[in-house]
């Protein structure tokens, strides 16, 4: 490839421009460093053992690729191991990051390798042009991307094309491999539609309020308030657990309007209604993609979902009025205990969280 010299100037023998530029402020522009040919340019031992490293490069990448399938399907999930100064972790996560960490890594040094070893080492200096190009200039472009695209070396480096598209055509299968992480099920396990049917709230199951865990008496909340709540139990069953699985599913909502606002509740009679004066709870789980809830607006007892805008009105049974949500937000059936606290009549009566199943499956 050759240089274009500047209108005004001369190319000398190296293809670097010699006239007299001047920078913006008026001073002369240093002149160019002379170009160095590389090793590879001059000997061909040097370019085909760069060859030779930027294909090993790609083929290692490739071979990574198939040690990361291998290594998902074959390493138990629970197996862990011990390191210095990390500490414990699992050995499927380990060998799968330094499988295609280094599949990663290894094609973006071959690339590199490739570019700064073999192909073309020269400077190109154009004056800057308008916007829209004229055919020549465009018949021009085609030429030298032509012209870089043989002398890169792709066409006629096949050991090295070869192993390329090799290593790029493996590599999305991790990607894809891993999708199936997204949910498993285990033949001993539960399907997502039990996992969602039942959570910790029982009946007489006190409820705190989310955070300190004091426990809640009618007259402490106002007409118009909310209070996010969870079971009483709540706090026994993390530390048991050490996750938050119980949280996501039993977290709630109270919300307190006028009995006469209220148009429908899910539930209960009237000997045993599910509110308690105007005191309603509910899922804080949203039916759509199960976002936390606690946007209220008083007036029209309507809950709305900061993510995807799916708005209930809590006053006539959680019915969804607005939004993506195929769905209502669960009811939690309360009472009062002999001491005068609010407490669970049962679990919810429906699943909680989003709907991402078919209910009738399981």
């Amino acid at each position: 490839m050759s240089d274009i010299a500047t209108p005004g100037t001369t190319a000398d023998e190296h293809g670097h421009d010699s006239g007299d530029l001047e920078l913006p402020n008026g001073r002369p522009a240093p002149a160019p460093l002379p170009h160095e040919p590389r090793r590879a340019d001059v000997d061909p031992k040097a370019a085909r053992r760069a060859e030779r490293q930027v294909s090993t490069m790609f083929l290692l990448a490739s071979l990574l690729v198939i040690a990361f399938i291998v290594a998902y399907i074959a390493i138990d999930k629970n197996v862990v191991i011990a390191l210095p100064v990390i500490g414990t972790m699992s050995a499927s996560n380990l060998a799968l990051g330094l499988t295609f960490g280094l599949a990663v890594f290894l094609i973006g040094a071959g690339a590199i390798h490739w570019a700064k070893k073999l192909m073309p080492d020269v400077e190109v200096v154009q004056e800057r042009h308008v916007l829209e190009s004229s055919p020549a200039d465009r018949e021009e472009a085609i030429s030298v991307f032509d012209a870089g695209a043989q002398e890169s070396g792709f066409g006629s480096r096949k050991i090295i094309r070869r192993t390329l598209i090799t290593a790029l055509a493996l590599f999305p299968l991790p990607l894809v491999i891993i999708l199936r992480d997204l949910w498993v099920t285990p033949t001993d396990s539960p399907s997502p539609n039990e996992l969602l049917s039942e959570t910790i709230w029982t009946k007489g199951e006190r409820i705190v309020t989310d955070g300190s865990y004091r426990p809640i008496r009618p007259e402490d909340i106002p007409v118009g308030g909310l209070v996010n709540v969870v079971p009483a139990s709540l706090e026994k069953v993390e530390e048991v657990e050490g996750t938050l699985n119980a949280r996501a599913k039993a977290a709630s909502i109270l919300v307190r309007m006028t009995p006469a606002e209220i148009r429908s509740q899910q539930g209960g009679s009237a000997e045993e209604p599910w509110d308690v004066h105007g005191i309603l709870a509910f899922s804080k789980i949203c039916t759509h993609v199960g976002c936390p809830i606690s946007l209220y607006q008083q007036r029209t007892h309507q809950l709305l979902c900061p993510c995807h805008q799916s708005t209930f009105d809590l006053a006539d049974s959680a019915k969804v009025v607005f939004g993506p949500a195929a769905r209502r937000m669960p009811q939690l059936p309360i009472t009062v205990d002999a001491e005068g606290y609010l407490v669970a009549r049962s679990d919810f009566q429906e699943h909680v969280g989003p709907s991402f199943w078919e209910q009738g499956s399981s």
